[in-house]
């Protein structure tokens, strides 16, 4: 017998909320400025560690930019619309009236989420826990950050279900050996396919009934 579906674990930025295109706009303007030689550089690192893009992009004489990127970041952050993917918080109720524990696993950083917690004080009671990058010793799309999540739990991988945007993300989903939701959000449906058993627009028109009866099949 399939064991209960026991912990939901979400990514933030277009998992929860609405942010990639606030977040396309912000990159696409770093991405002009410093390597205009690169243009649509903002695509590609989608989905990535700060830390990750500072590595590989902004190395050798643009590694002294990086504290005012990361000013204008947190800037740019703390007055961003947090704006929930459509049918989110209906949907996280329900996992939870249904004995399914709810997590964030996000890249983001602890400012961040002070930002988060201001805009929207309800964050924190749809969450039994928000793991952060400072929770995590690899990034994406290593598993670390699910594993650790699940341990949290006590749950095993296959009590778990991932809930991912970025190609990143569902990787690091994948190689958690869980079940993973993708949402069309960052990247098309045709693109996350193989990394994700079920692809969904938004929460609109799936609760945990349609969720169950898929975990039951996977």
């Amino acid at each position: 017998m399939k064991k209960q579906l026991k912990a939901a674990l979400f990514d933030l930025d277009g998992v929860v909320f609405d942010t990639e295109p606030q977040y396309t706009i912000f990159w696409g303007a770093q991405c002009r400025e410093f390597h205009p030689e690169h243009p649509g550089l903002e695509h590609e690192i989608k989905g990535q560690t700060l830390t990750q893009i500072y590595d590989r992009w902004f190395n050798g004489e643009l590694a002294e930019k990086r504290d005012m990127i990361t000013q204008r970041l947190d800037h740019y952050e703390a007055n961003m619309d947090y704006i929930y993917v459509a049918g989110f918080e209906r949907f996280v109720s329900e996992l939870r009236r249904n004995g399914v524990k709810t997590a964030v696993v996000t890249s983001s950083n602890v400012p961040k989420m002070q930002s988060v917690y201001k805009q929207r004080p309800e964050f924190k009671e749809m969450f039994d826990e928000v793991l952060t990058s400072e929770d995590f010793a690899e990034s994406k799309p290593s598993p670390d950050c699910y594993l650790k999540a699940a341990a949290r739990f006590g749950a095993d991988k296959d009590e778990c279900v991932v809930f991912e945007d970025s190609i990143n993300g569902l990787r690091s989903g994948r190689a958690a050996e869980m079940m993973v939701v993708g949402l069309t959000t960052t990247n098309s449906k045709e693109n996350i396919q193989k990394l994700s058993d079920v692809q969904i627009a938004d929460y609109n028109d799936f609760d945990f009934k349609t969720l169950n009866e898929l975990w039951q099949v996977i």
